[in-house]
């Protein structure tokens, strides 16, 4: 099942393509087959209950995790794999880390380095990962913490910051790589409630400006209110998938209907 896209048909259309994704750790399949396309510039919200494949699936996007079957293309290109012929030739993990660094990713949990700041967090991928001049990244850093709003909060640590704003200043070290696709993996689901909105307000304005994204999320009024396409996961399957409104408010399966009845 495929999910919609908003942009036009066509070839390039298409910034995420899954097809017949599989993934196990030992005997249990955790990914049975799924098959996805995200549109460029597109929200693709993805729910279902814990254990459903939602953040495998997440980390197979950007080979965090390799693929046991099936494809995965980002923006053309097969995800951790060179085809020849009719063979797929694994990348060197160079080839993959530098594919990788194209692909923002938010974890559940903030993972910022302790030891720095607020301004060294954001700009250290930048720097050394891609080499790129300090002064460059510094100034493009300050711009992306003002638009999260931390912008007064370049030389502090992460022990000082709330847990809303650690979340906001791992989106923005996300965005100072330049990604083209930003995958955000329950982003806010560690968070106290009255710190959920500050985040979801900059995921947000990310929409409005046209960033593809892929969100695994147990917000239901974020998915309504920005996501493009809307997917339902039960036991490594996608079980349903369409317009937030219409899966949201008329589910088609049994199992979507039961799963939202608990959380809606």
């Amino acid at each position: 099942m495929t999910a919609p896209v908003r942009t036009e048909d066509g070839p390039d259309s298409a910034l995420v393509r899954a097809e017949g994704v599989r993934k196990s750790f030992g005997r249990t399949e955790v990914l049975r087959g799924i098959d996805l396309t995200v549109g460029r510039g597109q929200v693709m919200c993805v729910i279902g209950p814990s254990g459903s494949g939602k953040s495998t699936f997440l980390r197979c996007i950007n080979h965090l995790e390799k693929v046991d079957g099936g494809r995965l293309w980002v923006d053309g290109e097969l995800v951790g794999y060179r085809q020849v012929g009719n063979r797929l030739h694994e990348l060197r993990e160079s080839e993959v880390a530098r594919k990788r660094a194209e692909i923002g990713m938010v974890f559940q949990h903030f993972n910022l380095f302790p030891h720095l700041t607020v301004l060294g967090n954001v700009i250290e991928a930048p720097l050394r990962v891609r080499g790129e001049a300090k002064d460059t990244v510094d100034q493009r850093a300050r711009q992306l913490l003002a638009q999260v709003g931390l912008g007064d909060r370049a030389g502090a640590y992460p022990a000082q910051l709330s847990g809303g704003q650690k979340q906001r200043v791992a989106i923005a070290r996300a965005l100072a790589m330049q990604p083209k696709l930003m995958l955000f993996d329950e982003p806010t689901s560690a968070l106290d409630p009255e710190l959920v909105g500050e985040v979801l307000d900059v995921m947000r304005s990310l929409a409005d400006e046209g960033m593809t994204m892929v969100v695994v999320t147990h917000e239901m009024g974020f998915a309504r209110e920005v996501g493009d396409a809307l997917v339902f996961m039960d036991e490594g399957l996608v079980v349903e998938a369409g317009l937030p409104a219409d899966v949201l408010g008329n589910p088609q399966t049994e199992r979507c209907r039961a799963f939202l009845s608990k959380v809606l």
